[in-house]
């Protein structure tokens, strides 16, 4: 691959595209905590920006309900009176009833739009508001340990979790002794799923057997259902299909800041980078670029490429692929699964992806 240059002189070599197969990212805890804002797709996130159908009175309602949840975080405490004052808040008698809300509906309803818009609106400065889907937020109880997790968030007026799911037991234990402790703290709470909260491990693990757990983690919410058609393909048109190899290449080649990589290569690069740093994993890209794209083989693989695509998409990187669609990637078996909510929504993001990604195959 050469670069154009004027007759008669020798062709300049192109610079290689990135490679994320080759990329190992470090992620201090400290940047974990940093980065627990809303994601650069959602930077101007507000009620105001949010569209609601006119044919599903739950969405205008959601944001009538957000608002005044956000209004009611106002007070004493929401200009900048420190983290002081916060932890001598946590001595007070937990609030009866929910402390939060919880947002349940399918993919594509606008509920990361709308958990955003909360985050935005409420009247805190920014060190004082969290902001993470749930993986980000059990790997910062990884990083830092249970005690220093809740020491830190409890100095917080509000925690966002966004795509709040439960994949196994230890998550179920961990992250309702977690959300009790911030609750006693006084943190007020906002989660997004796809799941009501007396639901969440349904078909995935033995859920019966933790269900005080989950019980528990219910009664931190007060459940807002959502429902609508997937925004990011209402009234679009069809995502392109695969390119070939060769196109793809020469796209990576002409794009500054693109990476090219095998897929099954990247499939198996996933499997040795832990899921928190899979964002760092994209630092500074502009665009990823796919070769032989194939249906993934199992469902730990799967799942890793649900928490890629989700940091893919909160960036904002297209993705130009050949290979299978992207609607192939999951078997049936895997679709009707426990965890086919996250398939649906994984398939989704990457076709919006895909979408965003035409403008960069010349012709």
């Amino acid at each position: 691959m050469s670069a154009t240059t004027p007759a008669g002189q020798s062709p300049i070599p192109a610079a290689a595209p990135a490679s994320l197969s080759t990329r190992e990212p470090q992620v201090p805890a400290d940047r974990l905590v940093a980065e627990m804002v809303p994601p650069p797709r959602f930077d101007s996130a507000r009620f105001a920006t949010y569209i609601p159908d006119p044919g599903q009175p739950s969405q205008a309602e959601a944001v009538r309900v957000l608002s005044g949840f956000a209004e009611g975080l106002g007070g004493a405490h929401a200009t900048g009176a420190g983290k002081r004052r916060w932890f001598a808040r946590a001595k007070q008698p937990a609030p009866a009833g929910p402390r939060g809300v919880y947002l349940d509906g399918g993919y594509g309803v606008g509920k990361t739009h709308l958990l955003a818009s909360l985050w935005h609106a409420t009247p805190a400065e920014p060190a004082l508001k969290a902001f993470g889907t749930f993986v980000e937020l059990t790997n910062l109880v990884g990083a830092l340990g249970f005690q220093q997790t809740v020491r830190t968030l409890s100095g917080h007026r509000l925690l966002c979790i966004d795509e709040f799911e439960l994949d196994d037991p230890g998550d179920t234990v961990l992250v309702s002794s977690l959300l009790g402790k911030l609750v006693e703290a006084g943190v007020a709470l906002a989660a997004t799923s796809n799941t009501l909260p007396g639901k969440l491990g349904e078909g995935r693990f033995a859920a019966a057997d933790f269900l005080r757990e989950i019980q528990g983690l219910s009664a931190h919410f007060k459940a807002l259902r959502i429902d609508g058609e997937d925004y990011r393909h209402r009234g679009l048109p069809e995502a392109p299909a695969p390119y070939s190899d060769e196109q793809v290449t020469k796209a990576a080649y002409a794009t500054p800041g693109a990476s090219l990589d095998d897929f099954p290569q990247l499939l198996g690069h996933l499997a040795r980078v832990h899921p928190s740093r899979y964002g760092a994993l994209t630092d500074d890209l502009t665009a990823v670029c796919l070769t032989d794209v194939t249906p993934v083989p199992d469902q730990s693989t799967a799942l890793r490429l649900v928490v890629l695509a989700d940091r893919l998409y909160d960036r904002e990187v297209p993705v130009l692929a050949s290979g299978v669609p992207f609607d192939a990637l999951f078997s049936e078996e895997m679709l009707a699964g426990g965890y086919r909510k996250k398939y649906f929504r994984a398939i989704s993001r990457l076709t919006a992806l895909a979408r965003d990604a035409k403008p960069l195959v010349a012709g």
